[in-house]
C-alpha cells in the first residue's frame, strides 16, 4: 500500500498541529464545563473559553473579543446570522459562488418574504465584480451583502476589501463567509468593517471538527437561533441581553474549543503570511503541472495570489467521480469529487451537474505530495482501459 496522501483540506484540514490532539485529549480528562459550577475546575474551563475568544480577537484584530459567538461550525453561525437578522421585506444580495451552508438558509427564507438577488462571477475568473455587486445592493433598497470570501470549488478570491466601508456608507450590513479563507489568509475584521463573519474552527483554523464562530460587531442585535440554558441569569426565563452568552446556549463543546485554542496559538506563532506564502508555494506547482497535462480543464485564477488553496479540474473523457476513486484506491490519495456542496458555483463555472475533481492542500502537504498527485493523474490520463460510456464529461 502506497503511502496515503490527503489533499482535501478544503473540507477539513489534515493532520492538525500536534498540540491540538494533546489538548482535546487533556480536556476531556479533566472533565467539567464552563460556566456550570463555580469551582476550581468549572471556573479553569471558563478560563480556556475566554482565553480562546481573546485568541480569535488577536487572530482577527477585533476590539471585543466578547463578539464572538462559538458554534458547532460555520453552517450554525451562517443560520444564527441569518435567521437572527432579517425579517420579512428585507432584502439580500449575495453571489454564485455560496455554498449551500448559504444558499440553503437563504432560500428557506426567501418563503418568509426575503427577497434573494445573486450576483453571478466571472466564469472564467471565477470572481465577481465588486462593482457589479454594489450595483445590485443600490438597485432597491438592501440590508444585506453577503460575500463568500473564497470559493470551496476553485479558490477564487472575491473582492472584499473597500465592500464593508461601501456598505455603512449606504447603511447595507456587511457580511463575510469566511469558510475558506480564515486561518489561512491575513484577515483585519477592521480594515474590512465587517458587521458579521463566520467561520469553522477545523479548515483553516486547523482546530478540531464541531468548533466554529460568529462574529458579530458592536451594535448589532441578533434574535438568537436556539434558546436554552447559559450557565447564567438562570432565575430568567428569556435568555441574557449581552454576548456571547445571548447566542451561546448549552453547553459548549470545551475539548474542541481546547484543541481550536492550541490550533490558533500555532497558528499566531507561525504566523499568517507565512502559511499563506507556504500555501502559494504548492499551489505554484500544482497549477503549473495541471495547465501542462493535455485533456485536464483548470477552473478559477492561474495566478496563486488571487485564490486559495481549492483547486478544481476535470480531465477530458472521465467522470470526477471515476478519477476520485482510483486516485483512492489505487494511488491512496484522498481528495473531493463531484458539486463539493455549492452547486450554483458549478452552474457558473459549466461543471454542473458532474461537478470536477477537487484538490486542496493544506499547511502540512509536500512538495513530494503534489508531485505525486501529479504523477497519478498523468498516468490516469495516459490509460484507456475505463469505461466512459456513461459519463456525459464533454
Amino acid at each position: 500500500m502506497k503511502k496515503p496522501i490527503y489533499l482535501d483540506n478544503a473540507a477539513t484540514s489534515h493532520p492538525k498541529p500536534e498540540a491540538v490532539y494533546r489538548a482535546v485529549d487533556d480536556v476531556l480528562r479533566k472533565g467539567a464545563s464552563a460556566g456550570r459550577g463555580g469551582h476550581q475546575q468549572a471556573l479553569s474551563a471558563a478560563r480556556l473559553v475566554f482565553e480562546t475568544r481573546e485568541l480569535l480577537a488577536e487572530l482577527f484584530n477585533a476590539a471585543d473579543s466578547e463578539r464572538f459567538v462559538f458554534t458547532a461550525n460555520a453552517t450554525t453561525a451562517i443560520n444564527q446570522a441569518l435567521f437572527g437578522l432579517l425579517a420579512a421585506g428585507d432584502r439580500v444580495v449575495t453571489t454564485s459562488l455560496e455554498h449551500n451552508a448559504v444558499t440553503r438558509p437563504l432560500r428557506a427564507l426567501q418563503d418568509r418574504g426575503i427577497e434573494v438577488v445573486k450576483v453571478v462571477a466571472d466564469p472564467v475568473s471565477g470572481i465577481v465584480s465588486a462593482d457589479a455587486l454594489k450595483e445590485a445592493c443600490l438597485a432597491a433598497r438592501t440590508r444585506l451583502l453577503l460575500v463568500n470570501h473564497c470559493s470551496n470549488v476553485y479558490g477564487a478570491m472575491q473582492p472584499v476589501e473597500g465592500l464593508g466601508g461601501w456598505c455603512h456608507q449606504h447603511d447595507i450590513l456587511f457580511m463575510v463567509d469566511g469558510s475558506q479563507s480564515a486561518g489561512s489568509f491575513p484577515i483585519d475584521f477592521q480594515t474590512l468593517a465587517v458587521d458579521l463573519f463566520a467561520a469553522p474552527g477545523h479548515k483553516g483554523l486547523l482546530g478540531p471538527q464541531g468548533t466554529g464562530f460568529l462574529y458579530v460587531a458592536e451594535s448589532l442585535e441578533l434574535t438568537p437561533l436556539i434558546y436554552g440554558g447559559t450557565g447564567a441569569n438562570s432565575h430568567s426565563d428569556l435568555p441574557p441581553e449581552e454576548l456571547p452568552e445571548r447566542l451561546e446556549c448549552g453547553t459548549l463543546n470545551l475539548p474542541g474549543l481546547a484543541g481550536l485554542k492550541a490550533a490558533i496559538e500555532f497558528i499566531i506563532d507561525v504566523g499568517v503570511m507565512q502559511i499563506r506564502q507556504r500555501e502559494i508555494d504548492l499551489l505554484k506547482p500544482l497549477l503549473r503541472g495541471l495547465q501542462q497535462m493535455a485533456g485536464v480543464i483548470l477552473y478559477g485564477p492561474a495566478d496563486p495570489l488571487l485564490r486559495g488553496a481549492a483547486v478544481s479540474f476535470t480531465l477530458r473523457d472521465y467522470d470526477p467521480a471515476e478519477i476520485g476513486f482510483i486516485l483512492d484506491q489505487e494511488e491512496n490519495i484522498s481528495v473531493r469529487v463531484g458539486l463539493q456542496c455549492a452547486p450554483d458555483a458549478h452552474r457558473t463555472i459549466g461543471t454542473y451537474p458532474q461537478g470536477t475533481i477537487r484538490v486542496s492542500p493544506g499547511y502540512f502537504t509536500s512538495e513530494t505530495d503534489i508531485e505525486r498527485f501529479l504523477q497519478a493523474i498523468r498516468r490516469i490520463a495516459q490509460r484507456g482501459d475505463h469505461d466512459d460510456s456513461t459519463t456525459g464529461v464533454r
